[in-house]
């Protein structure tokens, strides 16, 4: 979910102390001189190019603010092309991503990862070269859109029989049938995030609401089923509304612009997901089944890898060797907090284990930035 909470940010500020939540952005001293630089405040988005050619771009980012920044290129309508999350103060960032369509963009800062951001207008020309086709490369892209596209066909049936249990009345039932309905949009979550307005309809918190943006989706129901424990008519219709967006998603899923490095970047963003919602607790703050979506989180962003490997194996054997190492390690600490086929509820998990789960998050996450630089060669 992209909204951030004035809540999270405290929470990310906490565990940088820790943890070093900033490691989620590599330090870059990239000498490129191709590179788009922008340089992030607490008050300016700077960037060293308004123009640029379509084809495979580099971002260097430097956040020279005081505050936990993240850095977005937006297509029309607020589609997300690529993004960067937990840059912390006075560290460096850099992203790997392709546009392949010319016309005109925005660059955005967003001090404190909240709010529309500071925008830069940009415009990307036709200019680029012409990319060599890569076989590999290709049905990776074609094998990930399939996959995209299988959960969101999954998340539809399972969301009804939730929805059908809210729009019964049936507290109990729903709130069995709440997490297992979430896992195919968790799993995918950028490709549904790069629409723009399907997951502030579906994903969004409290907190994260817009000025006079109506509440709607799954938390606005989490609320309802463990925090009001009730079940109301307003509820009921959401539970519709619900299913609406979700089947919105499901059409426009093959419409999605997936490219090998969009795919990289999902997965790094994915990570990012877990170090500031589940890892935290803000995802799923009454239902405490944040460690569902953490699994779902990590599922979305191997399956990701796993396609891409191949590639970056050729391109960059260290790296594939350290993210084997990494995704390994989190998803064996992640099998300790197992109870029978799901998890534990994240409010019993203390602070030394959150701890060590926003470590093992931090170590993947730091090779994972480098994914989409290593398919990009």
């Amino acid at each position: 979910m992209r909204a951030f909470r004035s809540s999270a940010i405290a929470a990310v500020a906490a565990a940088a102390a820790l943890t070093t939540v900033s490691g989620c952005a590599e330090k870059s001293d990239s000498k490129d001189s191709d590179a788009i630089k922008v340089t992030a405040s607490d008050d300016k988005c700077e960037v060293s190019k308004t123009s640029f050619p379509a084809g495979h771009i580099k971002i260097n980012i430097e956040n020279a603010g005081s505050k936990v920044t993240e850095v977005y290129v937006y297509a029309a309508g607020d589609r997300i092309v690529t993004e960067r999350e937990n840059i912390g103060p006075k560290t460096k960032a850099e992203i790997t991503a392709t546009i392949k369509k010319s016309g005109d963009y925005e660059i955005a800062c967003k001090p404190g990862m909240k709010g529309d951001g500071i925008r830069q207008k940009i415009t990307v020309t036709g200019g680029g070269k012409a990319e060599k086709a890569n076989p590999e490369l290709d049905k990776a892209v074609a094998e990930y859109r399939k996959y995209a596209q299988e959960q969101a066909d999954e998340t539809i049936p399972a969301a009804q029989k939730f929805a059908d249990a809210v729009k019964g009345g049936d507290v109990d039932e729903a709130k069995k049938l709440y997490a297992v309905s979430r896992i195919g949009w968790e799993r995918t979550e950028p490709v549904a995030e790069s629409f723009g307005d399907i997951d502030p309809k579906v994903d969004v918190r409290e907190d994260g609401l817009e000025k006079d943006q109506k509440w709607t989706g799954w938390h606005k129901l989490e609320k309802s089923l463990w925090d009001e424990k009730k079940i109301d008519e307003d509820d009921k219709k959401l539970a519709d509304q619900l299913m609406t967006d979700l089947k919105d998603w499901q059409k426009r899923v093959g419409t999605a612009e997936i490219t090998p490095t969009s795919m990289a970047n999902g997965a790094k963003e994915l990570l990012d997901e877990v170090a500031t919602g589940k890892v935290t607790g803000e995802e799923e703050r009454y239902s405490h089944t944040d460690l569902i979506d953490f699994q779902a989180n990590v599922e979305g962003a191997e399956k990701s890898y796993e396609l891409l490997k191949p590639v970056a194996a050729k391109n960059d054997a260290a790296l594939v060797t350290e993210l084997d190492k990494q995704f390994a390690a989190l998803k064996t600490l992640l099998g300790e907090y197992r109870d029978g086929d799901s998890f534990k509820a994240y409010d019993s998990v203390g602070k030394d284990d959150r701890k060590k789960l926003s470590d093992a998050v931090n170590a993947l996450a730091e090779p994972l930035s480098k994914l989409a630089g290593a398919v990009a060669k």
